[in-house]
């Protein structure tokens, strides 16, 4: 079965290729020229390829002289700006060659956590690749702080492939793949949930992600019915391999139903902003008959948020049920916990709609 389900992967055409610090490292600039060669042989078979590249914060840590990756976020920032030019003047030389021009694309968290900048991103990298630019993507470390931080690149990629609408996700990594208990290389998940349990800690902390991130990520894209490979950078040929069907790397499989995009969007790119605590029966009939959630559901609020926040919806047992786009405030969902929606009105002294959060509005776990 694993053969017919790796050859389809042929069928792609447009590839997010995500390549962290560590296996960039791993072979200094003989490293970018090997992916540059891949990527443009990729280009030559009617492919498009978009990069997510590490790699500026590791590499503004040597220019600096400091001793290791900085703790401090001031200290991570300039570390990003110092190693951000370094690290497009590698792209820049690895790719000049093949006549491919190369552009760099800065994300925060804000800028697709935004509706309007989230459709501004999509099309200035598809405006680039139109051009036969290759998009080398990074997080703009310089500037993000905490709360618009994505995570690590890992994170980022897989919210890049819903956003430039990819048929793949590549995560090149320093290792053969996911390893199963044994250290063996597992060829094929079926499920991003139970891939969880065979992730073991990493002791290099030159980069900010690690196999837990990389399985995370691939969960996130195949929830989109984005297929994800983890795979060794330092394969031969391994862009290709892939995409002809060789048993190279983890194959995670697109899980459940395609979310929309805009609903991909709510559940895995904006953060929440706080919390709904909900009773047995609003719980019950939003996973089990994907309803609204009324206000007579809600039992209680955590966080600070306004109404068009996102909001994590959650039941007795501490399980995230959904998340959504809330309709009211925290202060007034908290004066409407237990009312009946004819009650509405009374309580905070406007009608808002009915719903706390309406199903449109909801991606249910």
């Amino acid at each position: 079965m694993t053969a017919p389900l790796r050859e389809a992967l042929n069928e792609a055409r447009r590839l997010v290729v995500k390549i962290g610090s560590r296996a960039l490292a791993a072979s200094g600039e003989d490293r970018f020229r090997t992916l540059a060669g891949q990527v443009a042989r990729e280009r030559e078979a009617g492919r498009t390829v978009v990069i997510v590249s590490s790699g500026a914060i590791a590499m503004g840590v040597e220019r600096l002289g400091l001793e290791g990756r900085p703790q401090s976020m001031a200290r991570l920032q300039a570390a990003a700006a110092a190693g951000q030019a370094r690290l497009m003047r590698a792209y820049e030389t690895a790719f000049e060659p093949l006549g491919v021009p190369v552009a760099q694309v800065l994300l925060t968290h804000a800028d697709l956590s935004d509706r309007d900048r989230y459709l501004n991103a999509r099309a200035a990298i598809d405006a680039l690749l139109e051009l036969g630019a290759v998009p080398i993507i990074n997080e703009n470390d310089t500037v993000a702080v905490e709360e618009i931080r994505f995570g690590d690149n890992d994170q980022l990629a897989a919210m890049v492939s819903t956003l430039v609408g990819a048929d793949l996700l590549v995560l090149l990594t320093d290792v053969s793949g996911l390893l199963d208990a044994g250290g063996q290389r597992v060829s094929l998940v079926a499920d991003g949930d139970d891939a969880a349990a065979l992730v073991r800690p990493s002791p290099n902390d030159l980069g900010s992600g690690g196999m837990a991130s990389k399985v995370e990520a691939a969960r996130r894209a195949t929830r989109r019915g984005v297929p994800v490979v983890i795979a060794g950078a330092a394969e031969e040929d391994v862009l290709a391999r892939i995409v002809a069907g060789d048993d190279v790397g983890t194959l995670f499989l697109p899980h459940g139903s395609r979310l929309a995009s805009r609903k991909h969007w709510i559940a895995y790119t904006l953060k929440p902003r706080g919390v709904v605590l909900v009773d047995a029966g609003a719980s019950k009939a939003i996973a089990e008959q994907k309803r609204s959630l009324l206000p007579a559901g809600v039992v209680g609020v955590r966080g600070d948020f306004e109404a068009g926040d996102a909001v994590s919806v959650i039941d007795f047992s501490g399980r995230e049920v959904a998340r959504g786009l809330v309709r009211y405030s925290m202060r007034d969902v908290a004066r409407l916990a237990g009312a009946k929606t004819n009650e509405i009105e009374t309580r905070i002294g406007r009608q808002g709609g009915d719903e706390i959060l309406h199903r449109d509005d909801m991606v249910v776990f």
